[in-house]
């Protein structure tokens, strides 16, 4: 996905959050390792990373559509042969099937997507009634409605208006304002000064211009426009919050009446913006960033019509550039996927289809999905290991000394209430009303966008849905939801070799144990800690307690900040350090379940040379395998919270006694780190 808002970068970081787990290598059954991916000549005492797949490392080559590879890609190569077996079936059975069944929608969507003809005969013509309208802006007024209007029709600009759950109230839903308007994936690819960055902006601006002259601008218009395009990104990326600022939970709930908004800002008709974008009534509103809105309100003014109309028309372009021809849909590629992420070739026609399909349709395709590649067994051993390291966890908060008994009882309270989703919905999604056809994929696209927006909108006033899920079945993915106080598991990596009911404990615990004592870490990470069980913004710690966890955590913040990933570049210890907790965690809660499953079931004996313990940890380290480019990596470190690969396997375990003890690492070995320097929370 190509970065162009705020909220776009939102979502690409929650999709984003455990697609690293799911890289293990285990071989089904016998849940042993291919020792050929070791590298024996570094000794596990040094780089553990490096010992467990530096063989790996040496002979495996990122392949040119991939921005990295790891055995991650492998599962979702297999989930996606899956899924197209079901999409190209229900093509071929669409014509027939009854209208709106899965089956219609499924079929008819993906000949739209894969009709490359009309497509390209199409071009532009799908844009031009937005253009068009942008003809109409001769005043303030009308700027503010057309970023009202634009985000009707699925067009991100620089406010973004959403419903969801008040963190505050957590049983009721809100509506909330974000900030947006960036192309490029954050504040520091428009402010920071470095050699990487400079150039970035010059591809920006030459990309902007190329785009533009697509839609029909003569050279020298264009190039100006490009130049207006980023003068106005800029000044709301001087606005933005940075990552980490804008990591606390507290300074992002801003509660504001209508008449607090009119207070802050001079251009904006409140009431009559909220009606455009769908919503009536509205008396309050939640912000997350207040004064980008005051920034955002007095840049209307500080800008020409003519820039306006260059800064929508490129946002209309961008968004929409990857289902129009093929001229717009290649040099979006080339910008956001290879100058971006240094990824060379695009995606099989197929998959960048797929992808549209799961998105836009995603309870029709995962209820078929469910049916081919996920068992009523996986789902109840995910259950009883979820219960398993749940009751692991409550051993370790109760044997924290760090904590007084009052602070104990509330967490365990927290832990308690924790729910979980296994594999797919309980009820799934019905797309009445939708119209799909099999030879407007433009359209079919709007109309699953019109239908998800109407749901949504449709939230306000009324209770939370704590059955709703924040994933589709297929995604390899998992996530911990604080407002819901929920982890949930799609079926899409509840797959071998990364979960597999014929395994053994080791390898399992090894594997999607972590997974799963990395989520409910993050209901007691540095974020995820101060809301309460109820999943409410709501402080349930003493003072001291408070206190000593900062300075626990902080550990990990000066561990992780001196790790260098590209030259100077190091990993934000800050922004990454509810990951850095979920992984701490989540090994440390998955090993003592796996040492109480020992207690009951009897200890396995050594295999591949390896003591169970080992293959534990070597189990993680596989998991994590992973060659990235070197551009994607400085995306990574600038906006995902996720340490890389490499870090994240040294980082956690050289704090772990369990994994000094199975390796015998000692004082003088890299991997070494002196007690008292060692970071310990949960």
């Amino acid at each position: 996905m190509k970065p162009s808002t705020t909220t776009k970068q939102a979502m690409i970081t929650l999709v984003a959050i455990f697609i690293a787990f799911v890289q293990t290598t285990f071989a089904q059954k016998q849940g042993s390792f291919d020792l050929g991916n070791f590298d024996t000549s570094v000794r596990p005492q040094d780089d553990f990373f490096m010992y467990a797949n530096g063989g790996w490392m040496k002979k495996t080559k990122i392949p040119d559509n991939e921005s990295r590879w790891g055995a991650f890609n492998e599962i979702n190569d297999r989930n996606r042969a899956i899924l197209r077996e079901i999409i190209e079936g229900a093509s071929k059975k669409s014509a027939k099937a009854a209208k709106g069944s899965s089956e219609q929608l499924i079929g008819d969507m993906f000949l739209s997507g894969m009709d490359t003809m009309r497509i390209e005969a199409l071009g532009k013509k799908p844009l031009e009634p937005m253009f068009a309208a942008l003809q109409g802006i001769t005043s303030k007024e009308d700027i503010v409605m057309m970023i009202a209007t634009l985000q009707t029709q699925g067009v991100g600009t620089i406010l973004g208006v959403y419903v969801g759950p008040d963190a505050k109230n957590s049983a009721a839903n809100a509506v909330q304002l974000g900030a947006g308007g960036l192309s490029l994936p954050n504040r520091s690819y428009y402010l920071e000064n470095s050699p990487r960055f400079m150039k970035i902006r010059e591809e920006f601006l030459a990309h902007v211009e190329k785009m533009l002259v697509m839609t029909g601008e003569d050279t020298a218009s264009a190039k100006r426009s490009a130049q207006a395009v980023f003068a106005i990104e800029k000044r709301l990326a001087e606005a933005s919050r940075t990552a980490v600022e804008n990591r606390n939970p507290q300074k992002r709930y801003n509660k504001k009446s209508l008449a607090d908004l009119n207070q802050m800002t001079f251009n904006i008709n409140w009431t009559k913006y909220f009606e455009t974008v769908g919503l009536k009534g509205v008396d309050t509103v939640l912000i997350g960033q207040p004064e980008f809105v005051a920034m955002a309100d007095r840049t209307i003014g500080d800008f020409t019509f003519d820039e306006w109309r260059a800064f929508f028309k490129w946002h209309i372009t961008t968004t929409f550039a990857d289902r129009l021809s093929s001229n717009f849909e290649k040099e979006d590629f080339r910008f956001f996927q290879t100058v971006l992420n240094g990824v060379k070739e695009q995606q099989p026609r197929w998959r960048r289809v797929l992808g549209g399909i799961d998105g836009g349709l995603s309870d029709a395709l995962g209820q078929l999905y469910v049916a081919k590649a996920f068992t009523p067994e996986a789902k109840k051993r995910m259950s009883e290991m979820i219960e398993n390291i749940r009751e692991a966890f409550v051993e370790r908060i109760n044997t924290r000394p760090w904590m007084s008994d009052e602070t104990k009882k509330q967490a365990i309270k927290k832990l308690n209430a924790i729910g979980y989703k296994i594999g797919y919905p309980d009820k799934w999604r019905k797309y009445e009303g939708v119209a799909i056809a099999a030879d407007d994929y433009f359209v079919n696209l709007q109309n699953v966008r019109a239908f998800a927006r109407k749901e949504m909108l449709d939230k306000y006033g009324k209770p939370t849905d704590k059955t709703e899920w924040g994933m589709t079945p297929p995604t390899v993915n998992a996530y911990y939801s604080p407002v819901k106080n929920e982890i949930a598991f799609p079926a899409g990596i509840l797959q071998p070799p990364l979960f597999d009911v014929t395994m053994d404990d080791a390898v399992n615990y090894g594997a999607i144990g972590g997974v799963i004592g990395h989520e409910l870490s993050h209901a007691f990470d540095d974020q995820g800690s101060q809301f309460d069980a109820d999943g409410n913004l709501k402080n349930w710690w003493t003072p001291d307690d408070k206190k000593k966890f900062g300075e626990r955590t902080q550990v990990l913040v000066n561990q992780f900040s001196s790790f260098t990933v590209l030259d100077s570049v190091k990993v934000n210890g800050e922004l990454t350090l509810g990951e850095n907790i979920g992984d701490l965690g989540g090994l440390t809660i998955a090993y003592t379940a796996l040492e109480k499953s020992w207690a009951k079931k009897g200890k396995p004996k050594n295999s591949d040379g390896f003591s169970p313990e080992q293959r534990f940890f070597l189990g993680w380290a596989t998991g994590w395998r992973t060659k990235a480019r070197d551009e994607y990596l400085l995306n990574q470190i600038k906006t995902d919270p996720h340490s890389p690969a490499y870090f994240r396997v040294n980082g956690p375990l050289m704090n772990l006694p369990s994994f000094l003890s199975a390796f015998s690492i000692k004082a003088g070995d890299k991997m070494f780190v002196p007690q008292e320097k060692r970071a310990d929370i949960w």
